[in-house]
């Protein structure tokens, strides 16, 4: 399978939901986003390594790290590689000078460890098609390698999205995305999806 290269361009966190965050990776040269539902943990790992804080102590993902350093141990990519039933499941493409490895990880322990290893993220179109959100090409450029990722914080109440039409949902998507409420556009995805199957 063809593998799609990834990229980290957003990090949210919601207020209504307490350690509700969403990361979202978006499609390197395209306009397609896959937001990713992680703890606040697993979050605050990601953030400051896309900051570059240095914590005065080693922070588990740091720790890894360092462990695989110490032992020769190289983390080329990760793949998000499959989605069950709105989880998604990563390797880790490891080597050291005798063999290279795939090893199981949770996906934000993966995209905590890319973040800090430098190393590129990949996933498949059939994930993409299915959890992945179309974005409109406003015409702005493209953000340059120097701009972090921006955190955003979101509110507001829950939509009942059980009683929308699918044009509704549709417009709603679209108005989400574009105030960039990537928690709420995962759960209008998911409708959608859900109705599109029946």
């Amino acid at each position: 399978m063809k593998k799609i290269e990834l990229e980290i361009v957003a990090l949210s966190h919601s207020i209504t939901q307490t350690h509700s965050y969403a990361v979202v990776l978006g499609e390197t040269n395209g306009l397609r986003r896959l937001p990713i539902v992680i703890g606040g943990f697993e979050a605050q790992a990601i953030a400051v390594a896309l900051e570059r804080m240095q914590p005065s102590r080693p922070l588990t993902h740091d720790l890894m790290k360092n462990f695989m350093m110490a032992f020769n141990v190289e983390l080329h990519e990760i793949i998000i590689s499959d989605l069950q039933e709105g989880i998604f499941y990563s390797k880790l493409l490891c080597s050291n000078e005798h063999d290279t490895v795939e090893i199981d990880s949770r996906t934000s322990d993966a995209l905590a460890l890319a973040v800090r290893f430098g190393c590129p993220i990949y996933t498949y179109e059939h994930i993409l098609e299915s959890a992945g959100i179309l974005m409109e090409d406003s015409g702005k450029k493209k953000k340059s390698d120097e701009e972090q990722p921006v955190v955003k914080e979101t509110g507001g109440s829950k939509d009942d999205l059980r009683g929308m039409s699918l044009e509704d949902l549709n417009q709603l998507l679209s108005e989400v995305l574009e105030q960039e409420d990537y928690l709420r556009a995962i759960a209008i995805r998911d409708e959608i999806n859900h109705r599109k199957k029946k």
